[in-house]
Formats: structure tokens, sequence, C-alpha cells
């Protein structure tokens, strides 16, 4: 992609386009993506025992100059002479895998943690070109502190800089595009993330209520199944207004058995599981992230004691 009349910003970094130019896609950014991130950046700190970097494909589709992110994988990498080579040879294989369950989504770009864009993003960005020729990038500070969502996504742009074809970042401006299934995981998982109490979050407890509510239906669906019942086996009288009002009922049940509502209801189904599923691995592996840093200061500490002792005697 060809920008024209732009000049390096020399406030930011050597890497970022001025701050006049725009961004040529819009980016719409599902939650699962936010947490898929997530859980790899904690799981590989809590494995090291120190933050490190993390890469990752982004998969979603796009219409035009809309692009909707809706999934993620990771990637594997090497260090050769201090630059990132990413192993295409894993990428081939992961492609081919999610090509057979998301046979409708395409490949959009590329994650990584850290504060902001770095020469070495632009090497990398370099390689992920070779897949798709105008990739975004999104990148995810795990470490911010503000109240803000610390992710920032970047297009690449072709200038001219002193003489040379250059490769800048330009920042696009994104927004979050969650399903019902996802707003539900998030909140469920975001309350009972920050109580230790146990306390249930608000979806559980809208949840409960609905339980109480469909197990008050069931009763009396089985109390009108019980009267019909009775009544072909003659034990109680006919009742020509009751039986009327159950056909009634009966005749209502048909809309909610199609293959539509089958489809729409399984998916549903599965996409809260699913939400649910991740929300527990990142909060299992925020605790055993915990266990390990406490781990290490006491081990230190005994390590300490023993050739403080050592000294002494």
């Amino acid at each position: 992609m060809m920008a024209t009349s732009m000049e390096v910003d020399t406030v930011k970094s050597n890497v970022m386009a001025s701050t006049g130019t725009s961004g040529s896609v819009s980016v719409s950014l599902h939650p699962l993506v936010i947490m898929n991130i997530s859980e790899h950046w904690t799981r590989v700190r809590a494995q090291e025992g120190k933050s490190v970097q993390v890469l990752g494909a982004l998969i979603g589709k796009q219409t035009g100059r809309n692009i909707e992110v809706m999934n993620s994988f990771e990637l594997l990498f090497d260090i050769v002479d201090g630059q990132i080579v990413i192993d295409m040879d894993y990428y081939n294989t992961k492609e081919e895998q999610f090509k057979q369950v998301f046979s409708e989504m395409d490949f959009l770009g590329w994650y990584t943690t850290g504060d902001g864009p770095t020469d070495s993003d632009i090497h990398v960005h370099r390689q992920i070109c070779s897949i798709n020729e105008s990739p975004i990038l999104l990148k995810m500070n795990p470490m911010a502190r503000h109240q803000d969502l610390p992710v920032s996504v970047f297009e690449s742009v072709i200038d001219l800089v002193n003489g040379e074809a250059t490769m800048l970042f330009v920042e696009l401006q994104y927004t979050l595009a969650t399903e019902e299934a996802e707003r539900i995981g998030v909140d469920h998982v975001a309350r009972m993330s920050t109580t230790d109490t146990g306390e249930a979050s608000s979806v559980a407890e809208q949840l409960i209520a609905q339980h109480s509510a469909i197990k008050m239906l069931h009763s009396r669906v089985k109390l009108i199944l019980e009267y019909i019942k009775a009544v072909e086996a003659g034990e109680i009288p006919r009742n020509l207004d009751v039986l009327r009002e159950a056909y009634s009922l009966c005749y209502r049940l048909p809309v909610l058995n199609t293959d539509k509502f089958k489809q729409d209801f399984y998916n549903q189904c599965n996409d809260v599981c699913l939400m649910a599923y991740l929300g527990t691995i990142t909060k299992g592996c925020n605790t055993i992230n915990q266990f390990v840093n406490k781990f290490n200061v006491i081990h230190d500490r005994h390590s300490m004691g023993r050739r403080m002792r050592g000294l002494f005697f």
C-alpha cells in the first residue's frame, strides 16, 4: 500500500507514519481475540517465570474496507541473530487446521505483546506480508496500568524516507464487536475474576432466575401431561375447555422445532461454553502464576537464610 506526501513523525518512533496519516480500513475486534492473547501471554509468562513476547495470527472476515477480527491462534518463532523468524511450516499446518473448522475465515494479520511498534515488529511484519500483502498488526500491552483497553491496531504503508522505500505503521481506530454469548461470558469472567469471595456475578444471578422459571414451566407442563394421560385412561372426567387450551398450547410448539432454531440454539450453547472454558483457563493460569511467584520468593528467602547461617558457623 503506497502512501502519498507522508513524513516520519520524529516525536514518536521512526517506525510510525506522521500523525496526519489516516488508516484505509475500519476494524471490528471481538473480545475472544483479546482473551486469547491474554491467556497466551499469561501461560507463557507462568512457564518462563518472566514477561516474554508472544506472537500469533489473526483470522476473521474482510468485506471491502471493513475488517472483522473474530479469532486467533498462536505462532511459533525462533530468534536468529537477535531477530524474530516465524516458523512458516507450523503456520501452514495451523492454516490447514483452522480452514477445516473456520472455512469462512481468512488470515488477516498477526498479534504480539509490548508497549508500541518497534523495528523488530517491522521485521516480523515483512515476513507476514508473504502470507497477506496487507496484514494488520494488533499489539497489546498486558502490563498497562491505565483503565483503557491496552490494545492498538496498526496497518503498514510504504513511503520514501531519505530516498529509500521504508515500511511504516499507521494506527487504526477499532470498535468492539460482541455477540450476545461473548457479552455474557466476558461479563461473567470479569466479575468473577475480580473477587475472591466466591460471590455470584450478576450473570449467574440472572441464570439462576431463568433456571427457576424453566423449572416451574417444566412442572406445569408435566401437570398437563399427567392430566391428559389420566383422561385417556378414563380415570377422570373429560373437560373440553381444558383440552382445547392444551391443544392450543401444543400447536405453538412446532415453532421451536425447526432446523434453524436448533442450529442457532446449539451455536449459542457452544459459544457460551467456550467462553466459560476460556475464562476458567485464564483464571487458572493467573492463579498458577501467583503461586509460582510466591514459591520463588519463599525459596529465595530460605536460600538466603542458609547462606547467612553459613557465614556464622
